[in-house]
């Protein structure tokens, strides 16, 4: 039908005020608009009754639980509301519900329906074609609006109404950035803003034991804020860190989720993915990773976008296996299941846009007027029942819907009780309800809400955070599905014995960057990824101080075998059962029965000639040094004490001191006799026994003064080495328990009695011309040239041993050996063949004819002069025999 003039121009007057163009409203066909409710006091509603339509169409298909159920929660609350005598009595609430279609900018535009009434126009100036003036129809003033759904919606929204100071509550927008109460002061909520979300989330990783996660996150305000407020709180949370945070297209581009699955695998530690996406490209994700053969490998962390839905994961439940999700804590309203229920074509004709929800749930097609029958689908008849003809489950924020609505009641309710005491109906005070105050009363309530928990505002609108949290399982479960495994209400209650994985196992994957160190290992961070490291051992003979560093252990100490401490070194010494200590103390028991038995011969036969004429005084005193030489090797492998190691530095020197001053002292007197014998036929002084003995004395007091003086001077004690046997390998290392003689004090020590031996060596050479039957000279030179070897050959090996492991053992079994070695040589040299000649030939012990000393140096004097002319007879062949008791 055509227009007349006056509906026209008020047609046009609408179209002004609203600023819808009239192409989109041509656009909109036949499509209804609004619901409206007569009421005393009007509330708006914004639902998503609609998808979000394709390109140039604002509206698609009907949604039949986010935007009906949720719809009709909202009828179902004014209903409760209207027959409750005790909230708002004699007071209607009526409403104003518009369809957002699922898109922001629709939802703007639907929205200025509710600010009509507070747009003051100036009309005056506007005719109608007959030049009257228009009649324009007053709006009905919306006092508080319930919504919207989506947060971008609310956003767009909250900024208009703010304008003009129209309360706002939302029962499903959780957006963090709708918490500003700067730029949204008219907004609340009754779910918790996703800030609380994504602390519950970050709680979770925690408690999982991750530390190593990538976002993902859908392009727009839900997503990009839900991870935004995940990654705030997680850097003030410290110890999570993010592997990659990837944004999802708004319009994604074919191949675009194969891509982001593929980044994600860059770091593929990070299985853990936390997703605050919507559900289609929840499920595109899903895909790309099935596709991409990973199922299994991503553990899923959903924000509550995902919750208990199973759309999402329709086909792809072996890749959403295991994955953990969270909702706001609801509740299934009975009351509502029943009213729904019995909700019919013709009970519910206020509900404008049922009759699309009951063609869309029951498969079948309505005649309705200005819609092409389609003969492919069944005819409706009307009495099919909900839930009975078709699936039914309670949408989750019906709840929350339900609240929302009560919450503005009660919010009026007691503005009522405040400004209309007394009074039936709506007073003077209250018409128009002022938006300011209305919002003061809206962020006071405190009442039990439609599933008995506490509904309440902050100083931002916000309701206190609760969820529970879902697990998604499908082995070992008879009815696969999503398992209630905690709470979240400011605190996270986690029941991780409830939590199941991929093929059943019970055991919480990781999604770490680094696995923790074995004990014994430091961490050596990477820079700028706090959750990243390397291990490295601490070696050698280091221990873990702190998780990030190596200390040495104190000297006398070695690391544990996990090296997460110290332990102290064991403490060993030459022990009488090792190799290096049998050797010796064989030599020197060998050498000491034998020296002994050379002394008892002595003793026994002291009178004979043999014993005289070798010289019986020096002899004993010779003896005594061997004796005592073969001695110091029991001191030097006994355990070390304070007594012990005097003992070592007294005997050490002394016994080679001894042997070689009486050494020295005969072979002197034999070269001063044989000297001064070329000069005078006058003996020499001092070649008596008792001044040998004197001159012998003297020579030993000279290293007995030096013994004493370092007594003084540094007292003997023991000291333990932990230095000598330190390998690389710490298992390996010992303190050494030792005298604290150094290898230079040692040297020392035997210094003198190396002078000695030098100068007994030097006068042996000087006397080598002398007849071998005077005074042992040939065989005291034998004795000398034997032992300066045998004391060359010890130099290098005891030095050349100084860095060697085994350097005690070493320089101790060389020193003992070679000291009994050089005493063996003095022994088999001086002293067995007289005991041969004792023993097994008495008959030549017999005393020789005497000479006088004149003989004697004529004899040596002729044996000289030969030994020069004839070189085949350099020894001489006198037999003349001296007196030796001279």
């Amino acid at each position: 039908p055509t227009l007349t003039h006056k509906s026209r121009c008020e047609c046009l007057l609408w179209v002004l005020l609203l600023g819808i163009s009239p192409v989109s409203l041509a656009q909109q066909g036949t499509q209804p608009q609004s619901i409206k409710i007569e009421g005393d006091i009007t509330l708006g509603g914004l639902f998503p009754v609609h998808s979000r339509g394709p390109a140039g169409v604002p509206c698609g298909d009907v949604k039949r639980e986010k935007g009906i159920h949720r719809l009709e929660a909202m009828l179902y609350a004014l209903d409760q509301i209207n027959s409750d005598p005790d909230l708002l009595p004699n007071i209607t609430l009526g409403a104003r519900i518009l369809d957002t279609c699922s898109r922001d900018t629709y939802a703007l535009e639907q929205s200025l329906t509710f600010v009509q009434a507070l747009i003051q126009k100036d009309n005056s100036d506007v005719r109608c074609s007959n030049g009257e003036p228009p009649i324009i129809p007053k709006p009905e003033r919306v006092v508080g609006v319930i919504g919207a759904s989506g947060s971008s919606v609310s956003i767009m929204v909250a900024n208009v109404l703010r304008l003009f100071a129209i309360p706002q509550i939302s029962y499903a927008s959780t957006a963090p950035e709708l918490s500003d109460n700067s730029r949204y002061e008219f907004f609340s909520r009754v779910v918790p803003p996703d800030s609380y979300q994504a602390q519950a989330m970050v709680d979770i990783v925690k408690a999982m034991g991750w530390n190593y996660v990538s976002t993902l996150a859908s392009e727009g305000n839900y997503g990009e804020s839900g991870v935004d407020a995940f990654l705030q709180i997680s850097r003030e949370a410290g110890g999570l860190c993010i592997a990659q945070s990837i944004k999802i297209p708004r319009e994604p581009r074919p191949g675009e989720f194969d891509k982001i699955i593929k980044r994600l695998m860059e770091t593929s530690n990070a299985r853990g993915v936390i997703i605050f996406a919507n559900e289609d490209d929840i499920k595109r994700v899903l895909q790309a990773a099935k596709k991409a053969n990973l199922t299994g490998h991503f553990l899923f962390v959903g924000s509550d976008s995902w919750g208990a839905k199973s759309s999402p994961i329709q086909d792809q439940e072996e890749v959403a296996e295991g994955a953990v999700t969270i909702l706001p804590k609801r509740a299934s309203i009975d009351g509502f299941d029943q009213y729904f229920t019995s909700r019919s074509l013709e009970n519910n004709r206020r509900n404008i846009w049922f009759a699309e929800f009951w063609e869309d749930d029951f498969k079948c097609k309505l005649t309705r007027p200005g819609i092409k029958y389609d003969p492919s689908r069944r005819k409706c008849t009307g009495d099919e029942r909900i839930s009975q003809d078709s699936q039914y489950e309670q949408e989750g924020k019906v709840q929350f819907v339900i609240d929302a609505v009560y919450a503005m009641a009660h919010a009026l309710h007691s503005m009522h009780l405040d400004l209309c005491p007394g009074y039936m109906g709506v007073c003077e005070k209250m018409d128009p309800v002022e938006g300011r105050m209305l919002l003061q009363y809206i962020r006071s309530v405190n009442f039990n809400g439609s599933a008995g928990t506490g509904v309440m505002f902050n100083e931002n609108g916000d309701a206190p955070g609760r969820y529970d949290i879902f697990q998604y399982q499908m082995s070992n479960v008879s009815n696969p599905g999503y398992k209630d495994i905690g709470q979240w209400t400011n605190h996270l209650r986690l029941n991780p014995e409830e939590m199941q994985w991929s093929g059943g196992d019970r055991r919480i994957p990781d999604s770490v960057c680094s696995f923790p160190c074995e004990p014994g290992e430091r961490k050596k961070m990477v820079k700028g990824v706090p959750c990243c490291w390397h291990c490295e051992l601490c070696d050698g003979y280091q221990y873990l101080l702190d998780e990030f560093s190596c200390d040495m252990c104190p000297f006398d100490m070695r690391p544990l075998p996990n090296r997460t401490g110290c332990r102290p070194t064991p403490i060993i010494k030459l022990e009488w059962s090792s190799p290096w200590a049998i050797i010796p103390v064989f030599l020197a028991i060998l050498g000491i029965l034998a020296t002994t038995g050379v002394i008892g011969t002595f003793v026994r036969f002291n009178d004979t000639p043999i014993v005289r004429a070798s010289g019986r005084e020096l002899s004993y005193v010779l003896l005594t040094g061997i004796f005592l030489i073969y001695l110091i090797t029991f001191l030097m492998i006994a355990e070390p004490s304070v007594a012990v190691c005097a003992f070592r530095r007294l005997l050490l020197g002394l016994g080679m001191c001894i042997s070689y001053a009486a050494m020295l002292t005969k072979t002197n007197r034999i070269y001063r006799i044989f000297e001064q014998g070329k000069k005078s036929v006058t003996p020499p002084k001092f070649i008596s026994p008792t001044s040998q003995l004197i001159i012998t004395f003297i020579l030993i007091s000279v290293q007995l003064l030096g013994v004493f003086i370092w007594f003084g001077v540094m007292p003997p004690h023991t000291i333990i080495d932990y230095e000598e046997q330190k390998p690389p390998n710490p298992e390996f290392a010992r303190g050494v328990l030792k005298c604290d003689m150094s290898d230079l004090s040692l040297m020392l020590c035997l210094s003198y009695s190396i002078v000695l031996m030098i100068t007994c060596t030097v006068y042996a050479i000087k006397s080598r011309g002398v007849p071998e039957t005077f005074n042992e000279a040939k065989p005291i030179g034998f004795t000398m040239y034997t032992t300066c070897i045998i004391w060359l050959a010890f130099v290098p090996i005891f030095f050349g041993t100084a860095q060697s492991t085994e350097k005690m053992f070493i320089q101790t079994t060389t020193l003992t050996v070679s000291m009994s070695l050089s005493a063996t040589v003095s022994l088999g040299m001086l002293y067995i063949p007289k005991v041969y000649v004792i023993i097994f030939h008495p008959e030549q012990n017999v005393q020789k004819r005497k000479r006088s000393f004149k003989a004697v140096v004529q004899a040596a004097t002729v044996s000289t002069h030969l030994s020069m002319k004839s070189s085949e007879k350099q020894n001489g062949e006198s037999k003349i025999e001296p007196d030796r008791s001279q």
